[in-house]
């Protein structure tokens, strides 16, 4: 299964920031919207950074409670790993795995066009393994 079947499935809306975003602001995003991550966006929807909630523990480490009043661009991760709409779960879950994230922002043309987490790829690696079981089962019982 691709990231593009993926996003078919799921939407491919996605929770954004400006740069100069207050983490406060993105800290109630991700309340709100029951999420792990905000992406960090500049005009034209190009991708400037990714703020998990690991970077806001960071953040709160460093800085205390002060860090809600800097922009998300002063505590974001702007070495943002990205995938494609044409990479498969396999793919997703490399880069997921070798680069410690848990979310990687897809990109198109240099646009971001949706989100994938690994929730998402482990739900569908999961649903893609009971349907080869299923066929398996199936085989032998013909």
């Amino acid at each position: 299964m691709s990231v593009k079947a993926i996003l078919n499935e799921k939407g491919r809306q996605v929770v954004t920031v400006d740069p100069q975003a207050k983490v406060r602001q993105a800290v109630g995003l991700l309340h709100e919207n029951r999420i792990g991550a905000v992406i960090i966006v500049k005009p034209g929807d190009k991708i400037a950074g990714i703020l998990t909630e690991r970077d806001v523990v960071a953040a709160m480490a460093k800085f205390g409670a002060d860090c809600l009043d800097k922009p998300v661009s002063a505590v974001m991760w702007s070495k943002v790993h990205c995938c494609t709409e044409e990479m498969t779960i396999n793919d997703i879950m490399e880069i997921m795995n070798n680069m410690r994230s848990r979310h990687l922002p897809v990109e198109k043309n240099g646009r971001l066009v949706g989100i994938v987490s690994i929730g998402d790829a482990v739900r569908h690696h999961i649903r893609a393994i009971e349907h080869e079981a299923e066929q398996i089962k199936a085989y032998i019982a013909g």
